[in-house]
C-alpha cells in the first residue's frame, strides 16, 4: 500500500490539494484556480488534472483520493452545486486514477478534521460554524459529521432570524448569512455608509462615489468605536445569537467551534456573542464558544481523512499528532 493519500478542497474560487501520509504528515501542498466561469466540465477536468499532478509529486500511486465539494455531496457523488455548477458527478470522475475515492461536503469535511483532529479533537457534539462569504454548519454527532436524511443538514446559515428583514440569495426573508456573513457586514456597512450623512469615516471616499469596505476593516472601525461600525457589528452578532440559541436548544451541543474569516476577530466577535447567547438561555447554560483550530487547512485535511478511510482505514487521524497543526499550511 502507498504512503501517502492525496487530499482536495474544492472550492468556488481555488482548490488546496495536498499528499498526506498515513501518520499525518504533509509532504506535498498545492493550490489551483477553480475555472468556474468556464462550466462544470472544466471544473472537473481540472479536477482530474490537479489530482494526477499530486500523485506524480508524490513518486508513486496514492493508496486513496479524498476530496471535500461544496453542495449537495454523498460519498460516491456530487449531486448537485449551485456555485459550479455540476449535477450527478459520480467521485470516479474526478479521479484519472484506479483507486479508492471519497467525497465529502466542504464544510462538514472541515468539521470532520476539527472534530478528529483540531477544536473538538475531545468532544462527540459540537456545531462547527465557518463564518465566511456565507454561513454553513457541520453538526457533529458522536463525532462524526451529520448530513441529515437527504445531504442539506448544517444549512444553519439560512435559518430566518428577522422574518421582517432583509431578502436572502437563497429566495427566503432575513436568513442568517444576510445579517452576519462576512460579505453581509462588508456590504451592510458599505451601503449604509454610502447613503449616510455623518461625517466620513476612515474607508469611506468622496460622496460621490460608493463606499466600498471589507469584513475586516469593518470589524477595526468597530474595534475603534466607529457608531455605524459598531451597529452593524451588533446586529450581526444578535443575529447570531438568535440562530446559535435555536441550535442550542434543539442539540445540546458540547460547544461551538467558530472557524472563517470573521471569527478572525477574535474576541470583538466571540465575547458580545457568548454573552448575548447567554442571556438567550435563560434556563440553561449556553455551549462554549470555541475558536477553530485548522484554519484554512481544515478542508484539506479532512479530504487527507476520506481519503484514508476511503482505503479502508477507518481509524484514520486517530493516532496523529497534535504537530499536525504546525505542518505546511496552503496560503
Amino acid at each position: 500500500m502507498s504512503s501517502f493519500v492525496v487530499a482536495l478542497d474544492v472550492g468556488g474560487t481555488s482548490m488546496k490539494g495536498g499528499l498526506v501520509t498515513r501518520s499525518g504528515e504533509i509532504i506535498h501542498i498545492d493550490r489551483r484556480t477553480t475555472p468556474r466561469d468556464r462550466g462544470p466540465a472544466a471544473v472537473v477536468a481540472t479536477i482530474r488534472s490537479f489530482i494526477d499532478d499530486l500523485a506524480t509529486a508524490g513518486g508513486g500511486t496514492p493508496a486513496g483520493v479524498g476530496l471535500a465539494v461544496p453542495g449537495l455531496v454523498t460519498a460516491d457523488a456530487a449531486l448537485y452545486s449551485a456555485n459550479i455548477g455540476w449535477r450527478d458527478v459520480p467521485a470516479t470522475d474526478f479521479v484519472p486514477l484506479d483507486v479508492p475515492v471519497m467525497l465529502g461536503h466542504d464544510v462538514r469535511t472541515g468539521g470532520l478534521a476539527e472534530s478528529v483532529l483540531g477544536a473538538g479533537r475531545e468532544l462527540s457534539d459540537f456545531l462547527f460554524l465557518p463564518i465566511g462569504t456565507g454561513i454553513a454548519g457541520a453538526v457533529i454527532l458522536h463525532g462524526e459529521p451529520y448530513g441529515g436524511s437527504a445531504g442539506w443538514g448544517g444549512e444553519i446559515g439560512h435559518i430566518p432570524v428577522f422574518p421582517e428583514g432583509e431578502p436572502c440569495a437563497c429566495g427566503q426573508i432575513g436568513c442568517l448569512e444576510t445579517y452576519a456573513s462576512a460579505s453581509a457586514v462588508a456590504r451592510r456597512y458599505s451601503a449604509r455608509a454610502t447613503s449616510s450623512t455623518a461625517p466620513a469615516s476612515p474607508v469611506t471616499v468622496p460622496s460621490t462615489s460608493p463606499v466600498t469596505a471589507t469584513a475586516e476593516q469593518v470589524a477595526a472601525l468597530t474595534a475603534s468605536g466607529d457608531p455605524l461600525a459598531m451597529e452593524i457589528w451588533g446586529e450581526a452578532v444578535e443575529a447570531l445569537s438568535l440562530a446559535l440559541a435555536t441550535y442550542t436548544l434543539l442539540l445540546d451541543p458540547s460547544a461551538i467551534v467558530l472557524g472563517g474569516g470573521l471569527a478572525e476577530a477574535g474576541p470583538l466577535l466571540s465575547v458580545p456573542l457568548a454573552e448575548r447567547l447567554g442571556e438567550r438561555l435563560a434556563f440553561r447554560d449556553a455551549p462554549p464558544l470555541r475558536q477553530a483550530a485548522l484554519g484554512m487547512s481544515a478542508g484539506m485535511l479532512g479530504a487527507a481523512l476520506l481519503g484514508w478511510r476511503a482505503a479502508g482505514f477507518a481509524d484514520a487521524g486517530a493516532n496523529w499528532s497534535p504537530d499536525v497543526l504546525k505542518s505546511p499550511r496552503v496560503a
